[in-house]
């Protein structure tokens, strides 16, 4: 559907890194030719992912190199880079410059929620998509979506011509009242629009898996990697789902699940809520790691490692998580305990966390004298 040849998509969020942090375009590159050799063809990118990089590495890695009609690209428009309707067809502009394209086959208005919709409307960002569709710039206007059901409800009903819905959707929170999966999932099929999944993977939170979890997957010959990304992509309105993969061998694993997909079983199905009931029992911060809270915090707190290892301390009691916490702290980086409450992080979090308070948490466990 779309153009779409099979439903595991790129996401250019968490591109591999060397050891400066850099991207590793050299790596990448081999991941998308890989990636087209094997019949997939969905890109997914965002003018600030990897601090404004991933669209550069989508040019030097794929446009550069591919021909236009071996991919399709998908871009966004993201509220922290525009105040105004007149400067968002230059930002387009420069979106499609950077890139190395023509047009983008989607183009999404970026982590909708009740507070942005607000200036997306405002600034008739809606509007002026719609004609960039109609000069062919654009092939499908979507949005991506961080919130309540009932507010994806108001802005579908807002905007009838939105053709596809970016949503959050995995096993773990598919009945998590926060994020509300499966009634965001209920919303879009009322609507008749057929949807786009980020997160299958919760951010790894679904591979790297409790010990109990894990060892009720390897009794019944499953990787959890392979049961995430099966769960998200089984319902037929779901046209593609993204991972972010950060490594050749992630790729490689990936791809070997959804070549010739198969979606879940009763029985399998019934296994990612024994795991969910495991994962309950953890107490678990259920950071994504999408970083969207780092650019706003003035203390340069480093948030989505400090939950990772807070989260590690729980699960496995690792003495080795007072460690790193000591390194990643000593570095230009703020400590748990240098947070000073101003709340920006909160506001932008698409897991709605109380991130003021886990940092209280972070900073109890890994900052005692």
């Amino acid at each position: 559907m779309y153009g779409i040849k099979k439903k595991l998509g790129f996401g250019c969020m968490r591109l591999p890194q060397d050891e400066k942090q850099d991207i590793d375009y050299d790596q990448v590159c081999k991941m998308v030719d890989i990636f087209l050799e094997n019949g997939f063809n969905y890109f997914d990118t965002a003018h600030g992912y990897h601090g404004g990089l991933s669209e550069v590495a989508v040019n030097r890695c794929l446009t550069s190199r591919h021909a236009r009609e071996e991919y399709m690209l998908t871009n966004k428009l993201s509220d922290n880079f525009f105040n105004s309707k007149e400067e968002i067809i230059p930002l387009f502009n420069k979106q499609l410059e950077i890139c190395g394209v023509d047009y983008f086959d989607f183009y999404l208005m970026h982590a909708q929620n009740r507070n942005n919709y607000q200036k997306y409307k405002r600034c008739e960002a809606y509007k002026v998509a719609f004609e960039l569709k109609r000069q062919g710039k654009i092939k499908h206007v979507g949005l991506s979506f961080h919130d309540s059901a009932d507010v994806l409800d108001m802005i579908l009903s807002e905007n009838p011509e939105i053709e596809v819905v970016q949503i959050q959707y995995n096993y773990l929170d598919y009945d998590n009242p926060s994020v509300q999966s499966k009634l965001c999932f209920d919303v879009c099929k009322k609507h008749g629009k057929k949807m786009i999944v980020m997160e299958p993977i919760k951010g790894g939170n679904l591979v790297n898996l409790p010990p109990l979890a894990k060892e009720l997957l390897d009794k019944n010959n499953i990787k959890p990697a392979a049961l995430a990304l099966r769960f998200a992509a089984t319902p037929d309105d779901i046209i593609v789902i993204l991972s972010g993969m950060s490594n050749y061998d992630q790729m490689i694993d990936n791809i070997s699940t959804m070549k010739n997909f198969v979606p879940l079983s009763e029985d399998e199905i019934k296994l990612t809520e024994d795991v969910v009931k495991i994962f309950k029992t953890q107490d678990l911060i259920g950071c994504t790691a999408c970083r969207y809270c780092i650019d706003g915090c003035v203390a340069k707190i480093p948030i989505p490692d400090y939950f990772s290892l807070l989260n590690a301390k729980k699960v496995f009691n690792d003495w080795n998580t007072n460690f790193y916490y000591s390194i990643l702290s000593s570095k230009d980086n703020g400590k748990a305990s240098s947070c000073i409450k101003c709340g920006k992080c909160e506001k932008i979090c698409p897991q709605k966390l109380p991130i003021r308070d886990l940092l209280v948490e972070v900073a109890k466990t890994f900052e005692r004298q």
